[in-house]
């Protein structure tokens, strides 16, 4: 990621992550005459048009502040990581609406917040947030361990994406016990998987390749030789498909396939197949900013992730 990147990056978390509305509102009503407020019910969250983008564009905050540290950065983070904030985040899910808000994909997000935190070596934002990503984190731990079968989707339910990036948390965090239920999860879920069917990708509102996300989390807990020989078999002609072709940006499903590009240029390049990550981030990088707000409230934050240190 350039410094030239990391600036319109940044100028777009930092507008999504202020902007209260469009907002897009997932919750569970369990009584008559409920507030639904955004700013009240997530105080440190409530922009980016839902709960889940404004935790990763906080991600892409901290992480272009660790690469190259900016003053507006800093102060707009101070802002919402505030412990006051990061409280009443803890009490939604903590409340009858929260048991099960934003599993997976939320959890994982907010817990990878928390791994660029300790990086950042901000102790102040990190102690703030540590509660929250400690309660996240036994909540994924009790997730994987029970669930007898993987979610396979191409979007926000995909186990093998949210156990990436909490595996990250996991280790950054030293958690060794989510490490551990993670690994055994993937192992039960994806062991025997063979031949995965890349004919059937994309489907139209994926964001993610669910053979290359399974492929990037079994490369994480497999020993190298035993990754290889699963690779083989799962992948056994590589990974060579064409980027997606978007035809309505202004769709926020279509949308999603311009992330797609994007997390596959990023497995790919954990993965060691690269033939095809230029073309994958040169179909998507100029459509993440500038362009509609259905892609631009969330999109810059996989931009960095495909060009940045993997988690």
């Amino acid at each position: 990621m350039t410094a030239q990147q990391a600036a319109a990056f940044a100028a777009a978390a930092l507008a999504n992550v202020a902007r209260a509305y469009p907002r897009h509102v997932s919750h569970l009503v369990t009584r008559r005459g409920e507030r639904l407020e955004q700013k009240a019910l997530h105080p440190a969250f409530y922009g980016s048009y839902d709960w889940h983008s404004a935790v990763h564009m906080h991600w892409l905050l901290v992480r272009i502040q660790r690469l190259y540290p900016k003053k507006r950065i800093a102060e707009r983070l101070a802002r919402h990581l505030t412990p006051k904030a990061l409280r009443a985040e803890l009490a939604y899910f903590n409340s009858a609406a929260g048991r099960t808000f934003e599993r997976p994909y939320g959890w994982a997000w907010l817990l990878e917040l928390q791994a660029e935190l300790i990086r950042l070596g901000n102790t102040k934002w990190s102690d703030a947030l540590q509660p929250l990503a400690a309660e996240l984190a036994r909540r994924m731990a009790r997730f994987v361990a029970g669930a007898p079968y993987p979610i396979r989707a191409g979007s926000h339910g995909n186990t093998a994406f949210a156990c990436l990036l909490a595996l990250d948390y996991a280790r950054v965090a030293k958690h060794q016990m989510l490490a551990d239920e993670i690994a055994a999860a993937a192992l039960r879920w994806y062991g025997n998987d063979r031949e995965a069917p890349l004919a059937y990708e994309p489907s139209l509102d994926d964001f993610l390749s669910p053979a290359l996300v399974e492929a990037a989390l079994m490369q994480e807990v497999l020993p190298a030789r035993e990754f290889r020989r699963w690779l083989a078999a799962f992948l056994p002609s590589g990974f060579d498909l064409e980027p997606p072709r978007v035809a309505d940006r202004a769709d926020p499903k279509q949308a999603h396939l311009d992330g797609l590009a994007l997390s596959r240029a990023w497995c790919l390049r954990k993965l060691g197949l690269t033939a095809a990550v230029d073309r994958h981030l040169d179909a998507a990088l100029p459509h993440v900013v500038g362009g509609d707000y259905a892609g631009e409230h969330w999109l810059a934050s996989f931009a960095a992730l495909a060009l940045s240190e993997q988690p």
